[in-house]
């Protein structure tokens, strides 16, 4: 996968599931993927309470199967999975409220030396431009893209769609995705203040479906039929164009732990990189990490 993987390195889970996007939790119970058999999950033999995950959004469907998977195994483990952002799950789990800390970026060597923080790295994802599925715009420069961010393309008629007004929708300033979005595809160039800002992957997608002059961008894994994306400089953003390095604008998932994880966070992590996990984050839209 070349350079653009070159930066990221990996290392490494039921569900009462708990999943907060901006702050708001929701209990969610039951089988949520096919068992994948006893042996995967034998590594959380004997374990038993509460481990507590929260941070980047991207990461949620696929850590949201395997928690169903492991409490549907074994019933005595918990598993409180929320979303927040980046920076608070590197925050939080630096701080001890939570066990993993997921980001979609890599801490920054501060946080890093400040958290004790180890880095566990388990796929590669897409941040993807998305509009309205009735938008005739599939296409855009790298120019044109940064100008609409700008706020300076302000109708989708100057960039060859219809006489519709642009609504761009950004993320929070604590977002792994809007920095990787920032850094590779607008190249650090600022976003228009008159921006509407969502909390999460899910409520970007949600926004963008349901708004007709919108544009945002989201995680290659969270595509679906409701949302359309969009070519940035004549490459599709497509998983074989993140693999084979011609679609730039990736980055890495991580799952981080305050010291070497130990107990359920080991075991959790563990299974992100075994065969079945594997599996998993590659039926979610994304591309496993080795070790």
């Amino acid at each position: 996968m070349g350079d653009n993987m070159a930066w990221c390195t990996a290392k490494r889970g039921q569900v009462w599931f708990i999943f907060t996007a901006l702050l708001l939790l929701l209990i969610f119970s039951g089988p949520v993927a096919e068992s994948v058999g006893a042996e995967p999950l034998a590594a959380f033999n004997g374990q038993s309470g509460m481990l507590r995950i929260s941070g980047g959004t991207a990461h949620i469907p696929v850590l949201k199967e395997v928690a169903g998977l492991v409490m549907q195994a074994h019933p005595g483990i918990q598993i409180a999975l929320s979303g927040g952002g980046s920076g608070a799950g590197i925050k939080q789990v630096g701080e001890g409220l939570v066990d993993i800390g997921n980001s979609g970026r890599k801490p920054t060597d501060n946080e890093i030396k400040k958290y004790g923080l180890v880095l566990n790295c388990w796929a590669y994802d897409g941040v993807v431009i998305v509009v309205h599925p009735d938008n005739p715009v599939k296409a855009l420069s790298r120019a044109q893209l940064q100008d609409i961010f700008r706020g300076r393309l302000t109708n989708w008629q100057q960039v060859g769609g219809a006489d519709k007004a642009i609504a761009v929708f950004t993320r929070d300033e604590g977002s792994g995705t809007r920095k990787v979005f920032s850094k590779k595809a607008l190249m650090e160039k600022e976003i228009t203040n008159k921006s509407l800002v969502v909390a999460s992957n899910g409520a970007m997608k949600a926004a963008v479906s349901h708004n007709p002059g919108a544009i945002g961008y989201v995680s290659l894994g969270y595509l679906d039929e409701s949302v359309a994306p969009v070519a940035l400089d004549g490459v599709e953003p497509s998983l074989a164009n993140v693999q084979n390095g011609e679609y730039t604008v990736v980055r890495g998932l991580y799952s981080n732990t305050r010291g070497e994880a130990r107990g359920l966070s080991k075991s959790f992590i563990d299974f992100l990189f075994s065969p079945a996990g594997r599996e998993i984050i590659s039926r979610n839209g994304l591309i496993p990490a080795s070790r």
